[in-house]
């Protein structure tokens, strides 16, 4: 049992000393095993926005700038790519981390809109189908680990998992959005204050009502895709109450706020976790 209290929208378990090295080992051979994904700060979540809110307008500009199935093709090689490289590294590498996220991000709007655009699916069916998939992914993450906290992601299985619930919830977010947007013709300025609302409520819910924290972390972490993506949409379109000013200069000036907020804990470590993953 922890000892101390998770904070908002993360879990922080006791601090528990890494596992002893079997006695088969030399110390140059055991490592303890290290949690792949970065700590859960205000820098997390400032950089989820800003990835969620690229990949919304990089995916719309380049499916309009160039022929959309190449851009598809794209996407998705982009997302193999910087996932398996994510894969391979042993520890958090900021850059690495979030530029996959990036990739998600890009290829999951692709995908929502695909269904959508090509395949006629309505935003509502796309929704509950990117739902289902979702709870079928935190259920099988459960009941092969026996937990879903980020603090326990390592590299091999638990990662695998972590990575499918992430590309699940970028294409559902996606689909939410602009169910909020056109399907219910919310517009894109009222779908970022209902989707804000929504994003602060885990919290409230931690501080206030004891919220369980690793529930309340994956509930704002779903949320903050059709947050960032609403916010991007309605600077970029010229239509729903859009401001207009372009996915491709959105796109150029959420790229740089990126960087910058990705080289500044790259820097500063600020968002790495220093201590062994959870085993269980």
């Amino acid at each position: 049992m922890s000892d101390r209290r998770p904070s908002p929208l993360g879990v922080h378990p006791a601090r528990q000393a890494p596992p002893s090295p079997s006695p088969a080992l030399s110390p140059r051979q055991w490592q303890p095993l290290l949690v792949k994904v970065p700590e859960i700060t205000v820098y997390f979540w400032v950089i989820k926005l800003l990835t969620t809110a690229l990949g919304e307008s990089t995916s719309d500009f380049l499916v309009y700038q160039i022929n959309p199935y190449v851009a598809v093709g794209l996407g998705c090689l982009g997302l193999v790519a910087t996932v398996i490289l994510q894969l391979w590294l042993r520890r958090y590498v900021a850059w690495v981390y979030w530029l996959a996220a990036l990739m998600v991000a890009v290829f999951g709007t692709m995908a929502a809109d695909v269904l959508h655009v090509v395949l006629g699916v309505s935003y509502v069916v796309s929704t509950v189908l990117f739902s289902a998939a979702l709870a079928v992914i935190f259920v099988a993450w459960y009941v092969s680990e026996h937990t879903l906290s980020i603090h326990s992601v390592y590299r091999g299985r638990r990662e695998l998992f972590y990575w499918a619930a992430v590309i699940a919830t970028f294409a559902l977010g996606t689909a939410a959005g602009d169910l909020t947007a056109a399907t219910l013709n919310l517009g894109y300025f009222p779908s970022i204050l209902l989707f804000a609302v929504l994003f602060a409520l885990p919290a409230l819910g931690y501080w206030l009502l004891r919220f369980n924290a690793i529930a309340a972390f994956w509930w704002a972490y779903i949320v903050t895709r059709p947050l960032g993506a609403s916010i991007a949409d309605w600077l970029g379109k010229p239509y729903l109450g859009g401001l207009g000013f372009g996915d491709d200069k959105v796109s150029l000036v959420l790229l740089i706020l990126l960087v910058l907020f990705v080289a500044y804990v790259s820097v500063t470590r600020r968002d790495v976790q220093d201590r062994p993953a959870e085993t269980r």
